[in-house]
Parts: structure tokens; C-alpha cells; sequence
């Protein structure tokens, strides 16, 4: 039989992928005659008439075996190879020692002109005794049980190395082999591709069936055309963009699961041909438009040709994703934002609750509602908004330089729900609210603000959101019960939440029942999310009630009406004048009055003063003082004078009205003188 024509080294049968090497050994009928032609073609070969099966398990279609013999030598364990002179004639430039169950590779003598050496399907250990065939061009040691690369060295005209399905587990002693064209290592046990940078004329590299978890090192391999990575446990690639002349890449098989791990072969202009199928970014909704998208260069994807179809479909796609991750940038964006600035806003919180505990105790207890305990109002601002751990991309990340430094307040509409957080926050209250917004809101969330700067908007979130029905205070130093009555100056609330952290407030037994009392008049439902029964308001009015009739008793009528405000002074005079009245009929009266008005009167004597506007008053106070005091030292020192000047006179009194008793006789002695002059007066005085 004539020996056949070897088409490809990529695959087993004769119908597999042609990878561009042609070795091409042709022989006569007759034997004298016989020549070995070896064409190394370089010129890539047709895509369709090729199959992707690139796992290079050759099985030669001629066996030389029968015209072979090995002796022993005197190296027992090398046998030495001998071949009759027929055989060298007819086979000169090839040697083939295919399914011989060598353990070994034997002593070679007198061969040194060969060219083509296969050692296919034996149990060969340790590539050695062929150091001398300096001319091999083609060596195949393909189902061995090599376990490391050695004794090549010296072949540098080797252009062809099969060593796929051996032990193989590192890439190594490939320094000589400068020549090299086709590589093939499938079906080994390599971690890691390296030592490959200096085969800048190697076209074919075959890494399928090993144990590759990335792909990096291939910068220098500057001719590679084909590279067979196919049955690994890949999770990302890289410099593969850096192999100018790479056309066809097989990642079929792996776990490959997003394109950001792959994305440099979008970087890639010579890549034409790429499967991607087995891995688990193949099993995505998105995954042929995003290829198709990013590598528009592409004229294979998974063994089948892309259609301009598929392209424009793939664009189409491209930009609705583009639009949707635009959207999602955002989104990310504002929400790392809010993350921020919140956290900037609770850092401003703590740093000024740290101010007020170091002042407090200096202030010898002139103020009153002072907490006597600082660290209560500090709360815990880093486990109420940890730092998140999750890392950002490159673009976020610039996109919030600066932000934790220049915003101090959030105010964000979600749904039904106004959180403001911040005290910077309460000037959104003076904005120009559209109706339907202003409408929708039915809570309001307060986050590090103090409640005293709550308590001066109130009047403003009346007006801006009348159908605000629940309110939640977190880090907002409610310290006392008397707080919660500045809150009767709205117009409703059915719910109300006081988160324990930043408001000590709650930790006093009774203040759910002081809330229900102090707020009767809004029918609350819930309080921190529990429902109010009639018990609870049965309780609330037994605890307190006697509270509010002794302030309203005590205080004096004009106090009173000071305190009510003009709204309840008409309220309290018509109290005033049922008084003596039957009781029935004073009762009909009263419950009308407090439907029409809403809050009980004795409740309303219960206010809340803030602590600037009592410092405020206490400065107007002593401004009255000042000037009372001036006046009255001025009166004082007028009826001094006066009282003065009264003794002068007293003294003066009895010599005055002597000397004006003589001046009046001497004056009207002489009756013609005296007419003369009186007359000449009142002509002067015309």
C-alpha cells in the first residue's frame, strides 16, 4: 500500500481541520525511484471545507512496523532501531513506530537524515535518543505517558511537535525550537501557558483538554494564526488582542460566564472565527448580540456563519442594552450618592452631638431640657448606615470624587414617603411643590436633624403636604415628653414612629401613653407600628388627665389666653361665660365647641417651648428689664429734682413776696407815670 498524503495535523480522521500546515510525502511504484516531498504551506486554507475538531489525534494511514527491527543493545534498557535497506530506500525521510509498546524511545543510528519520526500510541515516558536527527521536521509522540518536555533542544528545524493526550504538566525546554509551527499539548495536564513568548513563526497552538483556568503570556507569538483552548476550566482571557495574525480561537467548553472576562478579544482585528458554546455565557438571552456587537469582525461564532441579519438584530439589541445600562449606570449612580451623602450627613451628627456633650456639663444646669446623658444623643451612626463593600467600577468611582465632601442634606421623594435627612434638609419645605407631589406624600421621615429645627417648620409642612399622615423621627434628640406637644399644631397624624437610636425619649415607660393623651384630638391608630386600642386611651387619659387640669387651673386667665393663642381665646371666653349653666346643657356645649375646634382646651396648656425661641424670650425679657429699670430711675430722678427745687422755694417764698409787694407800691405811686409807661408798653408791644 502507498503511503498516504498527511493534509493536517488537527485532527485524527482524514476529514478533520486542516490547520495550514501541508506535509505532503509522495512516493513512486517503484522504490528505486522513491522521493520524500515536504511543502510547508503557510497560506490558511478555506473554512468550509474544514470541521472544528481541533484535538490533532492522527492516526497515520501507513504502518511501517512489519519492516522494523529492534535489537537489544549494550544499554539494556535503549533497544536499538534497525531498518532494512529496502525499507530505508522506500520510507528515507519517515519513520514511523505507531503501536510498537515502547516504554522508551530506542537508539536511532544512521537516520539522521530523517524528517518525519512518529511515535504515536506508545508508553513512552521520556523523550530521548533522538538528539541526533537535526534535520526532523515533524515530530509525533501523540498518546504517550510523557510527563515532562525535554531532549528537544537540539532540534532546531523542528516545525511540527504532536504531544497531545501524554502527563505533561508544565510547558518547558521549548527554547531552541525558534522554528516551530504547529504545537500541539492537548489532552495533558497543564496549569498555566507559559515559556511559549519566543515562537514567533508558530501558527497552531493546541491547549485543548487541559486544566487552564486563564489565558495570559501569549505576547512575542506574533504568527499565531489558530489557538485551540477548547475543554478547560477558563474563567477569563487576556492578551489575546496583542496576537496580530490570530484568526481562529476555540474557547468551546469552559466557564466562561460574561463577556467583561473575554473583553479584550473585542480589541482583536484579525480574529475571524469563535466558539463560545459549552461555557455559560452561550446559555444568555443576550449573549449572540453582545459577540456580534463587540466584534464586528466576526465571520464564524460557534461553527456557524453570521448573517448581516444577525448583525443588524445584534446592533438593534446593542443599543436598547446600551440605553438600559446608560439607565442602570444612573440608578447605581444615585444611589452610591445617597449612600454618601447620608453617610456624610451622619458624620456631621455625630461631630455635633460630640460638641454638644462636651459643652453640656459647663453649663452648670441653667438649661433645663439639657440631656444629662451626651452619649444618648451620639447614638450609633456607623451601624445605622454601614459602608457597603462592594466595588465600584472605574466610571462611578470618578463620577463621585468630591461628592462625601460638598453635600451635607438629602431630601429624596419615594412613592408616599418625603425622607429629609440633614438639617439643610428642612429648607426644602420653602420649595414650590407641585400639587400631585405635595398630594402623593403621606409620610415624612426626619434622619439627623434636631427636633427643635422640627419644631419650626411644622407650621410649613401643615400647609406644603396636607395629607401627610404619618411621622418618623431617627437621630433627632427627642430627650423629653414635653416634645411631643409641639406636635398638636398640625393638622393630622395617624401614625407616628420614633426609632429608638438618636431619641432617648423612648426608653421612658409611659411616653406612648403621654402621646395618646397630648394628641387625643388626631385619633392616632398606630404608634412604632402598633395599633392603639381603646384600652391604651382608657390608660393614657388616667395617667396624665389630672396633669392637664392642673395646668389649665393654675395658670391665670390672662396667661391662659396667652398661651391658647387668639384661635382659642374666643374657645375660653365662651368656657368662661358657661360657667353656672346646667350641666347638661354645659356639656352639649363643650363637645360642640371641641368638634369645631379639635384639641381640648386643658391639653392646649401643655406646649412645647424650643430652646431657641425660650432663649430668645429670655433675652427679650431682660431687654424690658433694662428699660423698666432706666425708666424708673429717670422718674426717680425727676421727682427728686422736683421735690428739690419745691424745698428752694419754700425758703425763697417769704422774701420774694416782700420785695414783689415794695416793687408794685413804688411802681403805682405816681398814678401819671406809672399810666405813661403802661401805655408806652402796650404801643411798643404793637
Amino acid at each position: 500500500m502507498i503511503p498516504g498524503k498527511y493534509r493536517s495535523v488537527s485532527g485524527r480522521a482524514a476529514n478533520n481541520v486542516n490547520c495550514g500546515l501541508h506535509l505532503v510525502i509522495q512516493t513512486s511504484s517503484l522504490p528505486e525511484k522513491s522521493k520524500v516531498e515536504f511543502k510547508l504551506n503557510k497560506e490558511t486554507p478555506s473554512f468550509s471545507g474544514r470541521l472544528l475538531q481541533h484535538d490533532l489525534e492522527r492516526n497515520y494511514s501507513s504502518r511501517q512496523g512489519d519492516h522494523i527491527t529492534l535489537a537489544s543493545s549494550s544499554m539494556p534498557s535503549f533497544p536499538i532501531l534497525q531498518r532494512s535497506s529496502e525499507e530505508k530506500i522506500l520510507y528515507s525521510d519517515r519513520l514511523t513506530l505507531e503501536r510498537q509498546k515502547l516504554t522508551v524511545c530506542p537508539i536511532i543510528d544512521g537516520e539522521e537524515h530523517l524528517r518525519l519520526l512518529n511515535f504515536q500510541h506508545n508508553f513512552i515516558t521520556r523523550i530521548q535518543n533522538i538528539s541526533n536527527l537535526q534535520r526532523l521536521i515533524f515530530l509525533d509522540l501523540y498518546d504517550n505517558q510523557i510527563e515532562e518536555i525535554s531532549g528537544l533542544s537540539t532540534l532546531r528545524s523542528l516545525r511540527v511537535l504532536l504531544l497531545g493526550k501524554n502527563r505533561i504538566k508544565k510547558i518547558s525546554n521549548l527554547e531552541n525550537l525558534k522554528s516551530l509551527d504547529v504545537l500541539d499539548l492537548h489532552g495533558n495536564q497543564i496549569t498555566k501557558i507559559e515559556n511559549v513568548s519566543h515562537l514567533c513563526d508558530l501558527r497552531v497552538l493546541n491547549l485543548a483538554r487541559n486544566l487552564l483556568s486563564h489565558v495570559d503570556n501569549l505576547n512575542g507569538l506574533d504568527s499565531l494564526t489558530e489557538l485551540n483552548l477548547r475543554h478547560n476550566q477558563i474563567t477569563f482571557v487576556r492578551d489575546v488582542d496583542n496576537l496580530p495574525c490570530l484568526q481562529r480561537l476555540f474557547l468551546s467548553f469552559n466557564n466562561i460566564s460574561t463577556f467583561e472576562s473575554v473583553c479584550c478579544l473585542a480589541d482583536s482585528s484579525s480574529l475571524s472565527d469563535i466558539t463560545f458554546d459549552g461555557n455559560p455565557i452561550a446559555q444568555e438571552s443576550w449573549y449572540k448580540h453582545t459577540v456580534l456587537q463587540n466584534m464586528t469582525q466576526l465571520r464564524q461564532l460557534d461553527m456557524k456563519r453570521v448573517t448581516e441579519e444577525e448583525r443588524r438584530m445584534a446592533s438593534v439589541v446593542a443599543k436598547k442594552e446600551e440605553e438600559k445600562k446608560r439607565e442602570s449606570h444612573k440608578q447605581s449612580l444615585l444611589k452610591e450618592k445617597k449612600r454618601l451623602t447620608i453617610n456624610n450627613v451622619a458624620r456631621q451628627w455625630d461631630l455635633q452631638q460630640h460638641r454638644i456633650s462636651s459643652i453640656a456639663p459647663n453649663q452648670d444646669g441653667k438649661v433645663s431640657d439639657c440631656p444629662q446623658d451626651p452619649s444618648q444623643l451620639r447614638g450609633s451612626t456607623v451601624s445605622a448606615f454601614p459602608e457597603e463593600t462592594g466595588s465600584l467600577d472605574s466610571g462611578l468611582t470618578s463620577a463621585l470624587q468630591g461628592l462625601s465632601v460638598t453635600d451635607t442634606h438629602l431630601v429624596e421623594v419615594d412613592g408616599d414617603t418625603l425622607s429629609l435627612y440633614g438639617s439643610g434638609a428642612l429648607e426644602s419645605l420653602d420649595r414650590n411643590w407641585s400639587v400631585q407631589t405635595a398630594g402623593m406624600v403621606t409620610t415624612v421621615s426626619f434622619t439627623f436633624i434636631e427636633f427643635d429645627e422640627i419644631v419650626q417648620v411644622l407650621p410649613k409642612l401643615k400647609i406644603k403636604f396636607p395629607n401627610s399622615l404619618h411621622l418618623k423621627f431617627k437621630e433627632t434628640n427627642l430627650v423629653m415628653l414635653q416634645q411631643f406637644n409641639a406636635l398638636a399644631q398640625l393638622r393630622r397624624v395617624d401614625q407616628l414612629t420614633v426609632d429608638p437610636q438618636g431619641n432617648p425619649v423612648v426608653n421612658f415607660t409611659l411616653w406612648k401613653y403621654y402621646v395618646l393623651f397630648r394628641l387625643s384630638h388626631f385619633s392616632m391608630q398606630k404608634i412604632n407600628g402598633t395599633e392603639v386600642t381603646q384600652n391604651d386611651m382608657i390608660m393614657a387619659e388616667r395617667l396624665f388627665g389630672i396633669l392637664a387640669h392642673v395646668a389649665s387651673s393654675e395658670l391665670p386667665q390672662y396667661r391662659l389666653i396667652s398661651i391658647l393663642g387668639d384661635a382659642r381665646k374666643k374657645q375660653f371666653r365662651y368656657l368662661l361665660e358657661t360657667k353656672g349653666k346646667k350641666p347638661g346643657l354645659v356639656n352639649e356645649e363643650n363637645s360642640d365647641s371641641k368638634r369645631l375646634v379639635g384639641e381640648n382646651t386643658n391639653r392646649a396648656t401643655l406646649n412645647y417651648t424650643t430652646r431657641d425661641f425660650y432663649n430668645a424670650r429670655l433675652e427679650e425679657i431682660k431687654e424690658k428689664k433694662k428699660f423698666c429699670k432706666m425708666y424708673m430711675e429717670d422718674l426717680v430722678k425727676e421727682a427728686t429734682e422736683i421735690n428739690m427745687k419745691n424745698e428752694a422755694l419754700q425758703k425763697l417764698w417769704p422774701q420774694m413776696f416782700i420785695e414783689l409787694v415794695r416793687d408794685a407800691v413804688i411802681e403805682i405811686r405816681n398814678k401819671s407815670s406809672y399810666m405813661k409807661l403802661c401805655l408806652q408798653q402796650i404801643t411798643d408791644q404793637k
